[in-house]
């Protein structure tokens, strides 16, 4: 009886183990990503490559970036001909992916424009567009006036609160762009979403390393530090490439610091986060698995 059991249970091991095996399904193939935006998006595209290599995902390339300080898209689709990186990069007919980070005057004919022409050039073009942080943190927070300390004292429901216009602004203008389509091409990445979560896991004592909000920003405006880029970063991993980035390698961008706040644990908060809010934002073309 005893062996007939020994038996029984490695045959459950084997089956266990071959089905978590047949469950892990294969890296996605790469994707020719154009970056263009401001500065609470612009650094993604160095990041986000090392984490398509640390995914085992083949491929993927930096298509090229465009980037103007505190710009709506419209004003990259305005830009001059001869300096217009990303419309020569569009029209080449090699970019697959278009990320855009619109600024808070909405909604951005930038990005119906940029939508068509990458469409037109390329049918099976996805365009993701970033639903950045608040700057300043809320609407209402005079830039002349406001710190970044004074971060320290928000309450994360009145920061929610504040952002939810905005979010429905842009989703608004996503979900237009995508009316009548046979399958949708503009999708909304949360990160504002994230970055409210993590700011929240600050209060909470459960973002290691962080000991206040303030922390997590540079200035008043809200330029984020090494954890907001990252942040910023795995957002777009999610949403691209449709997996979790929950268990990747910690991206050189950490090891640059030299800050010891900067570690694994940290970094899997950041993991974690992201792949929370953008699995369980619909617009996002993610479904949590």
């Amino acid at each position: 009886m005893t062996r007939r059991l020994a038996a029984a249970f490695s045959f459950v091991i084997v089956v266990a183990a071959f089905g978590t095996a047949q469950e892990k399904p294969a890296p996605p193939k790469g994707e020719r990503v154009f970056v263009c935006g401001h500065s609470f998006h612009s650094f993604i595209g160095d990041p986000l490559a090392q984490m398509a290599q640390a995914g085992g995902i083949s491929g993927h390339e930096l298509a090229g970036q465009q980037y103007i300080g505190g710009s709506r898209v419209q004003q990259h689709w305005d830009l001059a001909d001869d300096k217009n990186k990303l419309k020569a990069a569009i029209k080449t007919g090699k970019v697959d992916v278009l990320t855009l980070s619109p600024h808070v005057k909405l909604p951005d004919d930038g990005i119906d424009k940029f939508t068509a022409l990458a469409l037109e050039n390329n049918p099976n073009v996805r365009v993701y567009v970033q639903a950045s942080w608040y700057p300043y943190d809320v609407p209402e927070n005079s830039p002349k006036t406001f710190k970044n300390a004074d971060r320290d004292n928000a309450k994360i429901e009145d920061l929610r609160k504040a952002y939810a216009p905005f979010f429905g602004a842009i989703s608004k203008q996503a979900n237009a762009l995508n009316s009548n389509r046979e399958k949708p091409v503009v999708f909304v990445v949360p990160v504002g979403h994230a970055v409210v979560a993590l700011r929240e896991k600050v209060t909470l004592g459960q973002a290691p390393g962080i000991a206040k909000q303030s922390d997590l920003f540079l200035d008043g405006i809200g330029h984020g530090q090494v954890p907001i880029m990252l942040l910023t970063a795995y957002c777009y991993y999610s949403a691209i490439y449709q997996r979790s980035p929950v268990g990747l390698s910690v991206p050189k961008l950490w090891s640059k610091q030299g800050k010891p706040m900067y570690d694994e644990k940290l970094d899997r908060v950041l993991q974690e986060i992201a792949w929370e809010a953008v699995s369980k934002e619909p617009l996002s073309g993610v479904k949590s698995k």
